[in-house]
């Protein structure tokens, strides 16, 4: 296994992306993630790239350098992340699975541009100790693998409940409910095309695959206007770091915090009660089905040099990527994503959705859905 460069590993400094921690001290021991892990016999190879800090879903880092996506990697497109390099780790065959961590997709992400398999779990199932923060409401820990049965036992791993893999829902009593509201705008042509076949093979394999309304999730930009929890959280944790380096930091990445250190009490007290209010109606919209279904990304994997050139293209696309797996996060639920592309052609992720300790339930729907998938993406 491959290990984000967020986790304590004892013995090494944790630089979660970053320069200014290199005079850091070593961890004197290893993250509780870690230890579970190696206590359950994985072998744990090094520290996979991220986004400084894992403050974007894009994977660039301008510090240690961007790992290619394995799809078109002559053109040099974004991994996504921030778990840049676990996802390539995967794909590229250095390791069998790989440990991220998830605020707004940063799991699925690179799991989805990078046509593998991952997980973010309920967030409060798996210790977050000694693994460097971004939020401290919405961080989750998950693991991207190749297929549903190598996350599932990673994350049971990781729970602390041990690696047995959940048997497969049957098909043809499969509930699913495809989300319309908000998550489908904006897609580009090519992720509606796999994502509308994908519905197809499913509904034709025998599970009953209904359209549901979300509304109020079109209201997430106007919860979210004056930096959300993101930020100023961010900015709780960097504060006294930051003030003492920040020329060292990524300026896409110090320009997110400073910003965030401007949120005022009451619009973040109001954000969780925003929170609070969509996680009671996400519960009633998902309770006639066994899961609900999105696109993980609303493109494939774009150019990274653009990117790096562009902080408004940056910012936008950034945006824009994070925009359909943040909403899992934002309502306390866990997610499965599953590759549903045609061969050959640029990745693209269906994303599997439950409710808040609905994790083991969701494996047993992705293995489901997976059997269907597996033969059309090879």
């Amino acid at each position: 296994m491959s290990i984000k460069d967020l986790f304590d590993v004892a013995g090494d400094v944790t630089l979660a992306g970053s320069t200014v921690l290199s005079d850091a001290a070593p961890a004197p021991v290893d993250a509780v993630a870690v230890r579970r892990l190696r206590k359950a016999g994985a072998i744990i190879i090094g520290r996979t790239n991220t986004v400084e800090f894992a403050f974007s879903g894009l994977g660039i880092n301008p510090h240690y350098g961007t790992p290619r996506n394995p799809w078109d990697r002559p053109a040099g497109r974004i991994p996504g992340g921030s778990s840049a390099g676990a996802a390539v780790s995967v794909s590229d065959g250095m390791s069998a699975v790989a440990l991220g961590t998830d605020t707004g997709g940063s799991v699925r992400i690179p799991a989805a541009l990078c046509g593998l398999t991952g997980f973010k779990p309920t967030a409060r199932r798996i210790s977050r100790q000694g693994t460097f923060p971004l939020s401290t409401t919405l961080d989750s820990i998950g693991p991207i693998g190749a297929t549903v049965a190598c996350c599932a036992a990673v994350d049971g791993v990781l729970a602390g409940t041990g690696c047995a893999v959940p048997a497969a829902l049957p098909l043809k009593d499969l509930r699913l409910g495809a989300l319309q509201d908000y998550v489908l705008d904006g897609l580009d042509d090519a992720v509606a095309k796999a994502y509308e076949q994908a519905l197809q093979r499913l509904s034709r394999a025998g599970a009953h695959v209904s359209p549901v309304r979300f509304k109020s999730l079109r209201r997430l930009p106007h919860i979210n206007r004056n930096g959300g929890l993101v930020l100023p959280e961010a900015a709780a944790i960097h504060r006294d770091l930051i003030g003492r380096k920040q020329a060292g930091y990524d300026p896409r990445v110090a320009s997110r915090i400073l910003r965030g250190a401007q949120v005022l009490a009451a619009d973040y007290i109001a954000t969780q009660e925003e929170r609070a209010a969509m996680i009671i109606e996400s519960a009633r919209v998902a309770a006639p089905f066994d899961a609900l279904l999105m696109p993980t990304v609303v493109m494939r994997a774009p150019a990274m040099a653009p990117l790096q050139a562009d902080l408004q293209l940056y910012n936008r696309i950034d945006y824009e990527i994070l925009r359909n797996p943040s909403v899992v996060n934002f309502i306390d639920g866990c997610a499965l994503t599953v590759p549903c592309h045609e061969p050959g052609s640029g990745p693209v992720g269906l994303m599997i959705v439950g409710q808040g300790g609905e994790d083991r339930r969701v494996f047993s729907v992705g293995l489901a859905v997976e059997s269907v998938l597996r033969t059309a993406c090879g």
